[in-house]
């Protein structure tokens, strides 16, 4: 009985000894995972030697839940054998280890296709400059989406899950899955659209239908714009693939215009003298274009004599051009004092019968 009672207790001691040095291996590897990542990156960021940025590296803690993970499975591994750990379980935890060492380097290869990485610097710095941000950010969250499909795809696959039959599945239902997404198939069209035809980019000043104000992000669903409201619209694509889009950002110019009625009993050496004065007045300013000034005579009503004043201004910023277009107006009734000149009003006269 004592050499059955001893047998025993060799056993367990032998067990616990695994169980120790098992133990041993997962703290290995979580306290060393930072400096293996940190190895690793290094290797290949041989030209930058600042450690704060190989630690915001995309990869850094991707590699550290790999490590982390590892010596996990391999603590498993080890301990197969002493405590006879089935296969069934085995390959759960192949399947596990698999699995988030898939989702974390997908989010590192992601992360790394961001406009904040290193990688995206690289690109914008040897591409044309004149591609708007927006494009890249667009072309980028393809590229995220893609790496994430792929290693949905690869995931399936490790969970023993038959890809011809989940295929096929999908065919025999692709009637209902067409119905349901036509939306959404839309809007990444319309997406798609906004991308190649580029009407507008993210801080553009846009207006469409009952939506106005400035482009924030630009998703493959829809476009966020805040609005002066200070409110947010999110516009799905499809609808703004389908909308006039007047994108103000754009202006080269504004066009100052406005329409003076002057008395009927106004000497026309006066009209004509008002008129050479508002022209010279126009000209002398920096930011109105002299090709585009118009100063016209151009109408007679039953109120006044009509005096089209028009022209362009550089001024595109609308706080600008307002401050722009208030001096032209204080400097024209300035000149309408100087002549003595009155502007008409809307009058009637009615004859009373006795």
């Amino acid at each position: 009985m004592s050499q059955i009672i001893g047998f025993i207790e060799e056993i367990m001691a032998i067990q616990f000894v695994d169980i120790i040095i098992a133990i041993g291996i997962i703290l290995f590897f979580r306290i060393f995972s930072s400096s293996f990542s940190y190895i690793i990156i290094r290797m290949f960021k041989i030209k930058d030697n600042k450690a704060k940025k190989i630690k915001q590296s995309a990869f850094y803690s991707p590699l550290k839940v790999f490590f982390i993970i590892l010596g996990f499975y391999l603590a498993i591994v080890f301990l197969k054998k002493p405590l006879d750990i089935s296969n069934e379980v085995m390959i759960i935890a192949y399947r596990a280890f698999i699995i988030i060492t898939t989702i974390a380097f997908a989010k590192g290869l992601a992360t790394s296709f961001t406009p904040k990485s290193s990688l995206y610097k690289k690109i914008k710095e040897k591409t044309n400059s004149n591609v708007e941000d927006s494009m890249f950010d667009f072309a980028l969250k393809v590229i995220r989406f893609i790496i994430y499909i792929i290693a949905g795809f690869i995931i399936i696959s490790v969970l023993g899950i038959n890809l011809n039959g989940l295929v096929a599945g999908l065919g025999l239902g692709g009637v209902i899955i067409t119905l349901a997404a036509q939306d959404t198939a839309k809007n990444l069209f319309g997406g798609l659209v906004v991308f190649l035809d580029k009407p507008f980019v993210v801080g553009d000043w846009i207006q469409m239908d009952n939506f106005e104000g400035t482009v924030e992000d630009i998703t493959f669903r829809s476009t966020r714009v805040r609005t002066f409201e200070n409110s947010i619209a999110n516009i799905p694509n499809s609808i703004i693939a389908n909308a006039s889009i007047i994108n103000w950002s754009k202006m080269e110019k504004r066009r100052y215009k406005t329409n003076l009625c002057i008395e009927l009993n106004t000497p026309l050496e006066k009209l004509e003298t008002f008129k050479n004065k508002v022209e010279d007045m126009l000209q002398s300013r920096e930011a109105i274009y002299d090709d585009s000034i118009i100063v016209k005579f151009d109408n007679i009503t039953d109120n006044g004599l009509n005096v089209l004043i028009c022209s362009y201004t550089g001024s595109v910023d609308y706080n600008s051009y307002l401050s722009e277009r208030e001096d032209i107006n204080y400097k024209i009734m300035k000149i309408l004092q100087e002549e003595n000149i009155e502007l008409a009003y809307d009058t009637k006269t009615v004859y009373m019968k006795n």
